[in-house]
């Protein structure tokens, strides 16, 4: 009771300065994922059934998330300038996968080469959460925001049926039989947008009717929103198609439809949203964070760093070549892919799949890339999208007012 009694108080007070914060390098998931930390070294707060409920709480909060962010996307304007996004997923991810599998192998010795390639894939997901500040901040082109949300909406579906298929090959390197992989990523892959497009398609048509015949009303619209995420999530499961993606679709193809007519896709991200991402950081930091932690190792740390500041930057900026980003725009794009919800919630998934030996390194790598990404991207996200902003500003302004500016200064 009383660690419950703290974490509400935590919250109350976070919420009162929340605005404060947002203009800082203090970020919402550093703190939640510190108090998380903090209240599990006291003993205050219990740990029995927390790591089930993290499981819980991080899927309901990606599922939700992604449908939400996604039905704020303008699908026009998308179809116009959609190549980055698209450069980032389907040449980025596959890259990402062989650099960060060929970076990984010296940190990883007598691992198989599916062990390794399973931890890369598990550290491709990325986490928009993490980096507020850089696509809520409007001094930041909106091509440049859009393309960041579509990608890390993405992302997470289409890592997931690689990852799920690496577990298994590690777990064949170990004698056990097979499945027809094929068969099963084809499904994960195609299943699973159609059934998040025809959901969402089928319930904005419903809402529409149901404002035109005033047969409902906003709080209610929004409970229906929200029952539809979680419809296109286990309906694209029940036919092995991939959930996180069908969410992600339904929300593209339901805000397509609707076109800012239901208020509350707006209003929950900014509320509710952010309660169960501040709920999913703080048990992370109460469960998993200190057994990570103890276990964090050099060879781990340098993996990590590997991670972060190499394998994404590099495979994006390759990505990205042909096309008519500059290099500072690859480089932003790069940097800001930080891991969260997503890399824990996967190392969990397949924690249980693979051998025991193997298990509980993978999930410390996982938690502790999570929580140096929270702290780096975090620290770097107002800053650094501050930075770019000023300079594609400067890079847009004419010739003459640039040497005016020099002058005066």
């Amino acid at each position: 009771m009383t660690g419950l009694l703290l974490l509400a108080l935590f919250t109350f007070a976070f919420s009162m300065f929340a605005k404060r914060l947002s203009s800082t390098m203090v970020t919402a998931p550093m703190l939640f994922l510190g108090f998380g930390y903090l209240l599990s070294t006291t003993g205050l707060m219990p740990q029995a059934g927390s790591e089930e409920a993290l499981h819980l709480v991080a899927e309901l909060a990606l599922v939700i998330l992604l449908f939400l962010d996604a039905a704020q996307i303008n699908l026009r304007t998308l179809r116009k300038s959609h190549i980055w996004p698209q450069r980032m997923l389907v040449v980025g991810l596959p890259l990402s996968l062989m650099i960060g599998t060929l970076a990984a192998w010296p940190f990883l010795p007598g691992w198989s080469l599916a062990s390794v390639a399973l931890v890369a894939a598990i550290l491709m997901p990325t986490d928009a959460a993490l980096g507020q500040a850089v696509l809520t901040n409007e001094s930041v082109p909106e091509r440049v925001r859009r393309a960041l949300s579509v990608e890390s909406g993405l992302n997470d579906g289409l890592a997931l049926p690689a990852i799920l298929l690496l577990a298994s090959l590690a777990v064949e390197a170990s004698g056990q039989s097979g499945t027809n992989w094929a068969l099963f990523g084809a499904k994960q892959l195609i299943f699973g947008p159609l059934m998040g497009a025809a959901i969402g398609l089928l319930g904005g048509k419903i809402l529409i009717w149901a404002q035109q015949h005033k047969t409902s009303a906003d709080t209610y619209e929004g409970i229906g929103a929200l029952v539809l995420a979680g419809t296109a999530y286990m309906m694209a499961i029940a036919i092995d198609g991939n959930g996180f993606i069908a969410a992600f679709v339904a929300g593209l193809a339901f805000g397509h439809v609707v076109k800012r007519r239901c208020k509350f896709v707006y209003e929950f991200t900014e509320g509710e949203g952010q309660l169960l991402i501040w709920t999913a950081f703080f048990l992370l930091g109460l469960t998993l964070i200190p057994k990570a932690l103890n276990h964090l190792t050099l060879p781990m740390f340098g993996l990590i760093m590997v991670s972060l500041f190499i394998v994404r930057p590099l495979a994006v900026y390759l990505s990205l070549i042909g096309t008519d980003a500059d290099a500072r725009t690859r480089l932003f794009f790069g940097w800001f892919g930080p891991r969260g919800l997503a890399t824990a919630l996967f190392a969990l998934l397949v924690v249980p799949k693979i051998d025991p030996g193997l298990a509980e390194p993978v999930l410390n790598i996982a938690i502790n890339t999570v929580w140096i990404s929270a702290l780096l991207h975090g620290i770097s996200a107002a800053p650094g999208a501050h930075l770019y902003a000023t300079m594609k500003a400067r890079k847009s302004m004419p010739r003459n007012h640039q040497n005016k500016d020099q002058k005066t200064s």
